[in-house]
Parts: C-alpha cells; structure tokens; sequence
C-alpha cells in the first residue's frame, strides 16, 4: 500500500478525487447545492455538520450510488461522469463502508469478503480466500473468518465491512458513519481499524460524528450545513481557530 501522502495516482492537480460544483436534487429539494471537494492521495478527509447537511449524499454521489444533478467528478483523472466511462470498473477503485454493515447474513466473514473478488475480479477461489484472510487479518478478523453476521458485535461485522473494502485493493475508500451503529464501547476497535489504514497510506473520505477522532487524526476537516461547504481547513484551523461562527456553534454543540 502507498506510504503517506504518495503521489503515485497523482493527476496534474494533485488530486485523486475532484468533486467540483456537485448538486443533487430529490424532486423539489436541493440536498447539494454546488460542494467542492478535493481529496489528494494519502489524505484522510472527515465531513462534519449537522444531520441532514448532505454529508451521505456527498458520498454516495462520489461513487455514483446517488447520481449528482450537476457537477464534475473525477477519479484519478478519469471523468466518472462521462457516457464513455465503465462506471462499474472505476467503482472497484472506490470502496465503500457503510453505517448498517451490509453484510450478507448467510454467508461467513469469510465468504462475505471472498464474493466479489470472486464474481468481480474473476478470483479462483484460493485466491479469493488468499486475498480475504490477507485483509481480515489487516483488520483484525482473521480469527473470525468462518464465524457468520449473527455471530459477531456489531464491531466485529464492521470491521469485516471495511476489510471487504479493503480486498478489492481501491484507491478511495468512503465511509459513511462508520461507528454511529455501534454500542459505544465496540467503536474505539474501528477508529483503530481507521488509523491503521491512514498510517498505511489509504486515502480516506469520513463522514462522521467522532470529533475527537477527526481531530487527532484527519488532515482536512469539511463542515457541511444545508447542502453547502460553511469551511474547510486543517484539523487543527477548524478545531481551534475556526473561521465561521457557525462551524464554532457546532463545535461547541457536539462536545461535552
């Protein structure tokens, strides 16, 4: 995996990922209403702000789960918005973990992790197992590669959502409130799991509520509010010396 703030993928701008003017609209309401975000490789972004601020739609439209109203969106250089685009190629690049796990209740964390490698990349299966033993272990869930869903924490089957993620070898992960389903005692192993992958070099976008965590960990922070960027800086800026009076009031609203 790529060290810290590698430029292997680098485009001529230095990003990995450029989501430029994005918006979105469900019938009469506007959720993004022109977010710019850049994510350089080995970054790890976390998007902050109220519920509702359009912090999961931002993520889903970067994938092309939800498709933005408007805007640019780019991959490693690559237009993931144009008609020429294997739109179904570029998202083996983009993993995605998600708040409710998603994992398949009949299958192991082993199998869990082993199906797409091989229906996707076309895996025997001892590679496949290679591959989800390699990043269960990454995560630490080598143990429990043959236990299923109802059988682990809810810490545990995140922890193999991520390390399903990790199998297909993306440039970009997203996470989506990795940690809100969790009991409170189960979401330290996952933050642990998460600064692992930033220590390894992943580039990772957050949408989050573990302030404390984005702030000793994250190298941007993003506070969205009513589908609009309010700031954006370093961890540090926004924690400390935020420029807005509105990022200070939320803030101040999350911690205890």
């Amino acid at each position: 995996m790529l060290s810290r703030h590698s430029t292997a993928n680098d485009t001529s701008q230095g990003f990995l990922l450029e989501a430029l003017q994005i918006r979105k609209t469900f019938g009469q309401t506007e959720v993004l209403k022109g977010v710019d975000l850049q994510v350089r490789p080995g970054e790890l972004v976390f998007l902050i702000g109220p519920s509702g601020s359009g912090k999961s739609t931002l993520l889903r439209c970067c994938n092309r789960l939800e498709e933005p109203t408007g805007g640019t969106l780019r991959l490693d250089g690559v237009d993931l918005l144009a008609n020429t685009t294997d739109i179904n190629q570029m998202r083996r690049k983009i993993g995605m973990v998600f708040q409710g796990f998603n994992l398949y209740p009949h299958l192991t964390a082993m199998g869990n992790v082993t199906l797409a490698l091989r229906k996707v990349m076309k895996m025997t299966k001892a590679e496949a197992e290679a591959r989800a033993m390699e990043n269960l272990g990454l995560v630490g869930m080598a143990e429990k590669a043959n236990s299923f869903p109802s059988q682990l924490s809810g810490g545990q089957q995140q922890r193999v959502g991520i390390a399903r993620s990790l199998a297909l070898e993306p440039m970009l992960i997203l996470m989506d409130e990795p940690t809100s389903a969790l009991d409170p005692e189960l979401v330290d192993s996952v933050l642990e799991v998460i600064k692992s992958l930033r220590n390894r070099g992943m580039t990772m976008v957050i949408a989050s509520h573990e302030m404390n965590f984005a702030r000793s960990a994250a190298d941007r922070v993003v506070f969205l509010e009513n589908g609009l960027v309010v700031e954006s800086g370093t961890a540090e800026q926004i924690f400390t010396n935020a420029r807005h009076e509105r990022t200070r009031q939320f803030l101040r609203q999350v911690r205890h």
